[in-house]
């Protein structure tokens, strides 16, 4: 699944249902944009909803391609965190990512023919987080 589909702006919806009944939902503005290196720059910003009140959010991740045994770039890609730290594959279907002692199962949702619409979706689980976390993408 090439990044590169993906670039542009896209509105995105977010709901988190977590184990003990706590409900979240986010919306805002997903950008996707190509750096000079050739990574895809995942940048998102938007407002955090719960019962409580609400709070601006932001992050920022970055989509990379692989490199072969050589040091060329392959066909694989990979998602990183801002600071560079791995996180996933990116890829069509399940993926998984053990982040200390949660482990984040999930799959990414983009069709293969060009799309106005795509969702992730995690499954997160261990002794510090517990929810499931949906998220629809939808082009501007």
């Amino acid at each position: 699944m090439d990044p590169f589909r993906l670039v542009g702006t896209w509105d995105f919806r977010r709901e988190i249902r977590h184990a003990d009944g706590a409900e979240y939902s986010a919306d805002g503005e997903a950008r996707f944009s190509v750096e000079d290196d050739g990574r895809v720059r995942w940048a998102e910003h938007g407002t955090l909803r719960w019962a409580a009140g609400t709070t601006p959010v932001t992050r920022t991740l970055f989509v990379v391609r692989e490199a072969g045994r050589d040091g060329g770039a392959v066909a694989r890609w990979r998602v990183t965190f801002e600071d560079g730290r791995d996180f996933h594959p990116w890829t069509a279907g399940a993926v998984e990512h053990l982040c200390g002692r949660d482990l984040y199962q999930g799959g990414i949702e983009v069709p293969a023919r060009p799309t106005s619409s795509w969702e992730l979706r995690w499954h997160v689980t261990g002794p510090e987080k517990d929810y499931l976390m949906h998220t629809w993408y939808t082009e501007r």
